[in-house]
Parts: structure tokens; sequence; C-alpha cells
């Protein structure tokens, strides 16, 4: 098992999951919430409908629709307060609750979008220290995982945050 660090569009990634960066109405929104129910098509957006919306720290699942990801794991991480509001726990409990529900399913393989680092404003490099800590943590249970980042800033940073994990 390997965890991959990657630079590329979640969209066009051919896993078994890829995780979005949702809200909690889990309708949709900017950034790659955004991207992903513009590349899934609308029924993306009537499949969350139905989900009745997810707290902070946890996640939801539908199928993919039109993405080569056969399922969207739609995670809702928190917005960054200073770090003096359980931040760091509701970040853990958001990647968590992907790696359950993608056991739960049987799913092998799955790709991360970088929870609460866009409009949440979480400090990108304590973000992603979380997120690789709890691949880390779950990689026995996977053939692949991965980190997809949006920039080569985000790469660099979760380079050297993985270095430091091994």
């Amino acid at each position: 098992m390997s965890i991959l660090i990657i630079l590329q569009d979640i969209t066009t990634l051919a896993v078994d999951a890829i995780v979005n960066a949702a809200n909690t109405s889990l309708l949709g929104g900017g950034g790659v919430d955004g991207a992903i129910h513009r590349a899934a098509g609308p029924q993306l957006l009537e499949a969350c409908r139905l989900l009745n919306g997810t707290p902070v720290g946890t996640a939801k699942i539908t199928p993919g629709f039109r993405l080569p990801a056969k399922w969207v794991i739609h995670a809702v991480g928190p917005v960054w307060q200073g770090g003096h509001y359980q931040e760091a726990k509701l970040l853990a409990s958001a990647y968590t609750h992907c790696f359950d529900i993608a056991k739960r399913q049987g799913l092998k393989s799955i790709a991360f979008a970088a929870i609460s680092t866009g409009i949440y404003g979480y400090p990108k490099t304590q973000a992603a220290q979380i997120a690789l800590s709890v691949m880390k943590a779950n990689e026995e249970h996977f053939d692949k995982i991965i980190a997809c980042v949006f920039s080569e800033e985000d790469k660099l940073i979760y380079e050297k945050c993985f270095q430091a994990l091994k």
C-alpha cells in the first residue's frame, strides 16, 4: 500500500472514491466542492439533497455519477477559528469518517482533497499533518490512498509533512 501525493484535478481520478471538501448542507459551493458538483452533473446535487446535510467532522457518501470515481464521500471539516474550538479534533474526525465509510463500502482506493484549507482557512501545514496522520493510520486497509493537492506549494507542504511521519 502506498500513500501518494499528487497535484491533479481530483475530478479526473479513476479511484473507488474521491473525497469532497463539502459544507454542512452538502449542496455544493465553491472551490473543489463546486468543481466536483459540476463534473459529476446534476444528479449529484439531487443525491445530496436526499442526505439532509451532515455536521462538521462527519461525512456521507453518494455515487460519483459522471465522475471517473465510483463514489463521492462528502466530508465537512471545520472553519479555522484560531485553533481554540476543537478544529484539529473535528478535522481528524472528518478524515476518519471518510475511511470508515470507505471500509464499510469495501473500497480499496480513495483520493482526498485538502479538507478545510480553502475558504475555511485552516493552516495548510497543520491540516496536512492531520490528514497524513489519519491516512497513515488507515493505510493497511487500502491499496491506494491519494492526497490530491491544488498547487505546487501544497504539494511541497504535504511532501515535507509526509517525510516527517516516516
